[in-house]
């Protein structure tokens, strides 16, 4: 039981971690979020896991620490309170900034290989028409 409550806290750290690196508000706040959850299980399974130990302490000699449930329910709710505020704040920043980049940068606009190759032959028949245009006009009637 702890290997598996061991590999879990592993796994949803280091999703978390990744998820954190990421460039994007929302990836950031899931990464958080996940970090907070393993944190919460590693608390929670700090706490001796003895199946059918006794919540109260009375004549049974495996007893449940309620130390570590109080804290990670403590923690939940911290944690939910501030996920929704840090996700409020992203949505603000979203709709003042136009976009979700955690320092706030402008990305340069990504072409495709059509918008690519449309501009480009726009330039050259913008190109070849002011080159026509440069050309002195010729009367083609002679002079009597």
């Amino acid at each position: 039981m702890e290997f598996i409550f061991a590999v879990s806290v592993g796994v949803m750290t280091t999703a978390g971690i990744y998820l954190m690196l990421r460039a994007q508000t929302f990836p950031v706040i899931l990464g958080l979020t996940l970090l907070s959850y393993a944190v919460n299980l590693f608390l929670f399974a700090s706490g001796r896991l003895t199946v059918n130990g006794a919540a109260i302490v009375g004549h049974s000699e495996q007893l449940a620490d309620p130390l570590p449930q109080a804290l990670v329910l403590t923690a939940i709710v911290i944690g939910f309170a501030m996920t929704a505020f840090v996700l409020i704040l992203a949505i603000r920043a979203r709709s003042d900034l136009g976009n979700d980049q955690v320092d706030g940068r402008e990305l340069p606009p990504e072409r495709s290989a059509l918008e690519e190759a449309l501009a480009n032959r726009v330039e050259k028949l913008s190109a070849v028409h002011k080159a026509r245009n440069d050309k002195p006009a010729r009367n083609k009637r002679k002079p009597s």
